[in-house]
């Protein structure tokens, strides 16, 4: 059973905020800092396995309308300032269409200053716009003002477009060029171009869904907006947006207030978030492009949120491609982000994805092109999939939200396994399997709490600077499989703990080697064991796979060569090369501060 509860998070030196979470889940307790006497934020603890299925099952059905039948349709004839139609249900005032009966009606013609209206409660009403033109000066175009569920049909072959006045009462219901009270569906093949200039585009006050046609929307406000849900099942749609590109913001409801996409080619360019939803964005398949605020190179405006995708509870990225660029947060959640199959790319301002629970990686790729700190999570988990990291400050970051304590100067301590006087949260970055690259200019992988690494591959092409580390754990660093590769700068050194299963060996070389540089770790019998070609200057490298045996020498060479797949720099293959620059036993965690030109590392 899918349970969804609400928490709140208590942050310090600010107001309660309540988040809506979902999953069968429970909440940590938060910590208080002795110094300060000030509370940190409770881990937020939502499901973050949870798949599309499994999410949209727990949301309320989203109402769709696959087919529409056409046939038979009453007649309304807009022309300029009047419009016709004998049609029964259909009155005309001036400028005011009025439709009071459930029913199909196919609009055409062009209507300069006025406006449809639906008053048909508890009924069912279609529009099929065939080529219509409606501009409304005082209010919206068309306002299905009491509806119980509003179908708009985009003809084959046409184009219509809506807008509305220049502003609204703040006050006022009706508030988008196409308002709907009740449920919205928008359907057909043709093209919908709508305006909104006073506030919203399309607006719905229950559920909205798109099912197909080419909808482009400009808004001074929020450009696509469902109060219970926004999904997009196909169709073509361009959102220019000064609010929100997409927005559903039902927090009352617990099955409500979600976005999802199935289907289609969504492109939204938002001065607020790109996907703004009060519980969960679902994205199961198509293309969705995101830029909000202006993009990652811009400056996130304190007053604004820009985040490319944001949810209340979950985030699941299942299928489809998805590529954001955003003034903050790429991808944020205060729940949980879940991506199972999904080819993302993103570029952050902030962070390049963010949640306040987990954020779990089972398959697909996950692209992080620019950031502050890459992906941050209280439990980050990479089972599989591929996913590669660059940032000016961390990779990787198991870190809690608003309120916690970041450590500073690389956290994480000094020698194998973490410790060095750092607080240990409850915080953990565990890799099981895939494939993780990290390009950092702070800490690589960096955890407030505990790091595991059971299988899959980690490289880490960590900073230069002495002030952060490749590798930064404040608690216990355990390896049991997979490779680890991760090479920075010397002043930080952490290694996983001397009591791990596999066998590592950390090495600070004899001076520091340029970028570019190919470094090999060879055996006692000059056998060849890795091969690994700088990006930046480093001093050291951490390293550990099945080939290293607790206890054993191993000696660093430079001058060699590399062959065959690269994976962020760790090369399939090479040749040895004849210089040596350390000499280390493997599995002894280092003493002090990584000196000693790599001996007893």
């Amino acid at each position: 059973m899918n349970l969804r509860k609400k928490f709140v998070a208590a942050v310090s030196s600010a107001a309660l905020a309540a988040a809506l979470l979902a999953g069968c889940s429970s909440s940590t307790g938060s910590t208080t800092d002795a110094a300060t006497g000030t509370t940190a934020a409770a881990v937020v603890s939502v499901d973050g396995t949870q798949k599309a299925a499994a999410v949209l099952a727990a949301n309320k059905t989203a109402t769709a309308v696959a087919a529409v039948s056409t046939d038979g349709a009453a007649t309304i004839t807009l022309s300029g300032t009047s419009a016709g139609s004998d049609a029964d249900g259909v009155t005309v005032d001036g400028s005011t269409v009025t439709i009071t009966a459930a029913g199909t009606y196919r609009i055409s013609g062009t209507l300069t200053d006025g406006q449809i209206v639906v008053t048909a409660p508890d009924a069912a009403v279609t529009l099929i716009l065939d080529g219509a033109s409606i501009t409304s000066s005082t209010t919206a175009a068309i306002a299905a003002t009491d509806v119980d569920a509003l179908t708009v049909v985009l003809a084959d072959g046409t184009t219509s477009t809506l807008a509305d006045a220049a502003s609204y009462a703040d006050d006022a219901d009706v508030n988008a060029a196409l308002f709907s009270a009740g449920d919205l569906n928008v359907t057909g093949t043709g093209t919908l171009t709508v305006t909104g200039n006073g506030n919203d585009g399309i607006t719905s006050k229950d559920g909205l869904v798109i099912q197909s046609g080419t909808v482009t929307v400009t808004a001074k406000d929020d450009g696509i907006r469902g109060k219970d849900y926004v999904v997009v099942n196909g169709g073509t749609i361009t959102v220019t947006a000064g609010g929100d590109g997409i927005k559903a913001d039902n927090a009352d409801d617990a099955d409500s207030g979600y976005v999802a996409i199935a289907a289609g080619t969504v492109a939204l360019t938002a001065t607020g978030d790109g996907v703004d939803a009060a519980t969960d964005i679902v994205v199961t398949g198509g293309d969705l492009v995101v830029k909000a605020g202006g993009g990652h190179s811009v400056k996130a405006a304190d007053d604004t949120s820009s985040k490319g995708l944001k949810s209340g509870v979950i985030t699941v990225l299942e299928g489809g491609t998805t590529t954001v660029d955003a003034a903050d947060d790429a991808i944020h959640s205060d729940g949980a982000v879940h991506f199972t199959g999904a080819a993302v790319s993103v570029a952050s301002g902030d962070d390049g994805v963010h949640a306040e629970g987990q954020e779990i990686v089972d398959g697909g790729s996950v692209e992080v092109t620019a950031s502050n700190e890459g992906l941050e999570a209280a439990d980050f988990v990479l089972n599989s999939g591929t996913v590669h990291v660059v940032s000016s400050d961390d990779g990787i970051n198991g870190a809690g939200g608003t309120g916690t304590t970041e450590d500073t100067q690389g956290g994480g301590g000094f020698g194998g396994g973490g410790g060095g006087g750092d607080e240990v949260g409850p915080y953990k970055v565990t890799v099981n399997g895939g494939t993780l690259v990290i390009d950092a200019g702070g800490d690589g992988l960096d955890s407030n709490g505990t790091a595991e690494i059971t299988g899959g591959t980690v490289v880490v092409n960590g900073p230069e600077g002495n002030g952060n580390g490749a590798l930064d754990v404040n608690g216990t660093f355990t390896i049991s499989g997979g490779t680890l590769l991760a090479a920075g700068s010397s002043g930080m050194v952490v290694a996983p703990s001397t009591d791990s299963e596999q066998g590592w060996l950390s090495a600070t070389l004899d001076s520091t080697v340029a970028a570019g540089t190919t470094i090999q770790i060879a055996d006692s019998d000059g056998n060849l064991i890795a091969t690994y070609v700088t990006s930046k200057s480093i001093q050291n490298v951490v390293y550990s796979s099945s080939k290293i045996k607790s206890g054993s020498s191993y000696t660093v060479h430079t001058g060699g060569t590399a062959s065959g797949t690269s994976t962020g720099g760790l090369a399939a293959g090479g040749k040895l090369g004849a210089t040596e620059v350390a000499t280390v036993t493997a599995d002894v965690a280092p003493a002090g501060r990584g000196g000693g030109g790599g001996r007893g590392h």
